[in-house]
């Protein structure tokens, strides 16, 4: 058999997992539940297993291909990078990962999965993947339907049909039924319904024809961005033209609702979409009063909630009950646990009244690594910078702000117009305004600066760019 090609999209925000997860940073980057790896980091490591699936594919926004980049890196794993220049939902993705497929052969048997889910037996994973594509290479359009722990709100739902010989343990899916109320899923349950997970199985040309038959648009834009993608360091960025055309739908919508090639495999292991910090705390492990905490954390008198701490300050909780407490260094949330999934209600409100917490977090991450803010006032912005190993910043100018910058570690290799200078621990330089300048970091340790900006406007875009290996 051949192996299966797995492609992991990582659109989405996570907006309900604020403030731990934002647009800058999205949930499935942030290692909210394993505290040393990512959702995304674990989803590439489940599709390693060189027995079953060849090198994967990542479909991810152009804004985050860079940390796509450095956390595939940190695990050894190499794959193939589409960048999607807008999101335009998941038929679009799905489209690009059959044509990406197709490329490799008409009947390659394409996996699809979110890089967002939880599952700990990344074994059993496996083994349902090699079966449900047994069904795929019959012609089937295959999904994995988790059997239900409780009577979920926040899933879809699967009705299986008829068995499909030759596929053992497969099954035709016989209707999908919406998000149902509580009493909804409860009879669901009892009529033998499965979460829907939406991991997708296919043959390349199956699901082409169907996308053609059933979304021609969409398929006609994704084919249209991937003839006309260009390569950018090892990126494929797709044509924004192109691509933009495509119809904003889902490909449960477009495709699964459909088709009559539409099949299922039950399976038993733990799953979960952690779109919310109930489902956050579901996942973890408990105290004995229900309890799951991350970070710096002391409670008295609190049963059944979750309280998570980032960075240095200690987060206290006493005399509570079944909440959401989540401490960043610049937001703080609670809430009820039952009503965790309007956060994404609340983040909506903070954009509508602009504040910068709703998307950025105090910590940016960049290619050559990260800068930090530490205090900002009238005239006035003072930094944190860290550069990895090889790492150049942009040569750049600003026309409303001088800099100093401080070396508190490794050496800085520093561009002022035509000279170029190294700067050591405990050495600075001053960059008047208009200055054209370059920071990169020449050595084998990570470079380390404070930068004290000074000037009538210190926003993200006072920067003139002029040239940048990074493609910006």
């Amino acid at each position: 058999m051949s192996s299966i090609l797995p492609v992991i999209l990582c659109g989405g925000s996570g907006t309900r997992l604020w403030p731990a997860s934002r647009e800058s940073m999205p949930k499935q980057f942030t290692p909210l539940v394993d505290p040393n790896a990512s959702t995304f980091q674990a989803t590439a490591q489940r599709v390693a297993d060189a027995a079953v699936f060849s090198k994967p594919t990542v479909i991810a926004s152009s804004e985050a291909r860079f940390i796509v980049a450095e956390q595939l890196a940190q695990m050894h794993i190499s794959a193939d990078i589409i960048l999607e220049p807008e999101r335009r939902d998941s038929a679009a993705a799905v489209a690009v990962a059959a044509l990406h497929g197709a490329r490799h052969g008409p009947e390659t048997v394409v996996l699809v999965l979110a890089a967002d889910h939880v599952i700990e037996d990344a074994q059993a994973f496996t083994r349902a993947a090699a079966d449900a594509a047994v069904g795929a290479r019959l012609g089937q359009i295959m999904t994995l339907g988790i059997m239900p722990t409780r009577a979920a709100t926040e899933y879809g739902y699967i009705r299986t049909g008829a068995a499909v010989t030759g596929a053992p343990g497969v099954h035709r899916i016989e209707r999908f039924v919406e998000k149902p109320d509580a009493a909804g899923a409860e009879r669901l349950i009892a009529e033998g319904a499965l979460w829907n997970s939406g991991y997708f199985l296919f043959r390349a040309d199956v699901m082409l024809a169907e996308l053609d038959a059933h979304a021609p648009q969409v398929l006609a834009a994704a084919r249209a961005a991937l003839e006309e993608a260009t390569t950018d360091l090892d990126f494929v960025r797709l044509d924004a033209d192109a691509f933009g055309r495509a119809p904003k739908t889902s490909i449960d919508y477009a495709v699964m609702e459909r088709t009559e090639r539409a099949g299922v495999l039950p399976v038993s292991f733990a799953w979960s979409d952690v779109g919310t910090w109930e489902a956050v705390w579901q996942v973890l492990t408990h105290d004995a009063q229900g309890n799951a905490v991350r970070g710096r954390v002391e409670l008295i008198d609190t049963r059944g909630s979750l309280v998570h701490s980032e960075g240095e300050g200690v987060t206290t909780v006493v005399g509570l009950d079944d909440v959401v407490v989540v401490s960043t260094p610049d937001a703080v949330l609670v809430s009820s646990k039952a009503r965790s999934s309007q956060v994404k209600e609340l983040v909506g409100v903070l954009r509508e009244k602009a504040y910068p917490e709703a998307d950025a977090h105090r910590r940016m991450y960049r290619p050559w690594g990260w800068y930090q803010r530490i205090d900002i006032g009238d005239r006035f912005q003072v930094k944190r910078i860290m550069v990895t190993p090889g790492g150049r910043l942009s040569l750049q100018k600003h026309f409303h702000r001088a800099e100093h910058w401080v070396v508190v570690k490794g050496t800085a290799e520093v561009t002022l117009d035509e000279r170029v200078i190294l700067v050591h621990e405990n050495e600075a330089v001053y960059l008047p305004i208009g200055l054209m300048h370059r920071l990169a970091n020449p050595g084998k340790i990570p470079l380390e600066l404070i930068e004290v900006q000074v000037g009538s406007y210190t926003g993200e875009d006072d920067i003139i760019r002029v040239e940048d290996v990074y493609g910006r």
